[in-house]
């Protein structure tokens, strides 16, 4: 297997990390957008078994991310302006890069949690480049709560400075997700029921920070854009949609936030919508006591033999 682990200069200079796995006679391309306050080098055991499986597999570190920010920018920090849609530009950049290098092999795209965001704005811009999409940990509409949340992130900007870190607004989103875990002696239990993976997301340096006032403000943005029906409507409507979680994921509310972007998709003609939710399991289905579960599901969804 070759192995790239690399940066890809952005179309602003911007440098961004990617890693690439390329297996004996691969079958199609898995590219993946990891989730906030993490980086891509959390699904090498991910990426692996899916090798093992014949996908060619790349990821990269988001703007504000893991080695992409320690090279060139700032921890929890998008750009001064348009961020969201910069990180969607960044992806799309990436993945064109790479697809060059593989032949063009089927795209699979797979978003975790707000790469799940990324990917879903992706796809309103992209859907023609995507053979099918994987939507994992995702989330609603944050609907008032997130325009209220953008006057509050773009007010802390102006008086501390958009790339001030956040606690206050970091808790506010945050704080919700720990209610039904308080008792297992970690703010990020919501994350998985395997305590070890748990902590080790907790001692990771690239993992757990907390994120900057104009993140939070181009992260309410590109959420409630990608619920825009207008936006919605740009997907095509033979693309395969996945979307998968945990019953007990507080970011998706158990399940509910699936069905509703379901709902919107099918409303807007896209007829091939599947969800599952893992019984009990939390956010991170990747790093469930039944993980391997997962990796299969995913595997078998992904081979586009149905």
């Amino acid at each position: 297997m070759k192995i790239t682990k690399n940066f890809i200069k952005a179309s602003d200079g911007h440098e961004i990390y990617y890693e690439l796995y390329i297996p004996e006679k691969p079958t199609a391309h898995v590219h993946i957008i990891h989730g906030m306050a993490e980086h891509i080098a959390r699904y090498e055991e991910f990426i692996r078994f899916l090798t093992d499986r014949g996908f060619i597999v790349s990821g990269h570190d988001q703007r504000g991310h893991g080695r992409t920010a320690e090279r060139n920018g700032v921890e929890g920090f998008f750009a001064e302006q348009n961020g969201f849609q910069r990180v969607v530009e960044d992806a799309d950049e990436v993945i064109t890069e790479i697809q060059q290098q593989i032949d063009d092999l089927p795209l699979i795209l797979l978003g975790h949690s707000m790469g799940s965001f990324v990917g879903r704005r992706y796809i309103q811009l992209y859907s023609d480049k995507v053979s099918r999409a994987v939507f994992s940990g995702t989330g609603g509409n944050p609907g008032a709560a997130g325009k209220i949340g953008i006057l509050a992130a773009t007010l802390n900007g102006k008086l501390n400075g958009k790339d001030e870190k956040s606690k206050a607004i970091g808790s506010l989103v945050f704080g919700p997700f720990i209610k039904d875990f308080k008792d297992e002696g970690s703010a990020f239990a919501w994350l998985s029921r395997d305590s070890s993976e748990v902590a080790k997301y907790e001692a990771d340096p690239m993992s757990g920070f907390v994120s900057t006032n104009q993140f939070f403000a181009d992260l309410f943005k590109g959420m409630l854009m990608i619920n825009r029906k207008e936006e919605i409507a740009k997907i095509r409507h033979d693309l395969p949609i996945l979307l998968i979680s945990g019953s007990n994921d507080p970011v998706g509310h158990k399940g509910k936030d699936l069905f509703a972007a379901a709902a919107k998709y099918k409303k807007a003609g896209i007829h091939s919508i599947k969800i599952f939710l893992g019984e009990e399991a939390r956010h991170e289905l990747l790093h469930e006591i039944d993980k391997k579960r997962y990796f299969n599901v995913l595997a078998d969804w992904m081979a586009l033999n149905d």
